[in-house]
């Protein structure tokens, strides 16, 4: 497993639950995906951080 395939982890799994391919079309889903997983996880280290 490569690094950029590591990051890609979540929304390919997703994509796959979906049962869609997640290199065609599919792949802004897999981009949302993404982006809520890694926001949820940068607001949880900010907020440690911080507080």
């Amino acid at each position: 497993m490569t690094l950029s395939e590591a990051f890609l982890w979540p929304g390919t799994k997703a994509c796959e639950r979906l049962g869609v391919d997640p290199k065609g079309e599919a792949g802004l889903i897999r981009w949302m995906v993404n982006t809520l997983v890694y926001l949820v996880v940068s607001l949880i280290v900010v907020w440690v951080v911080v507080v």
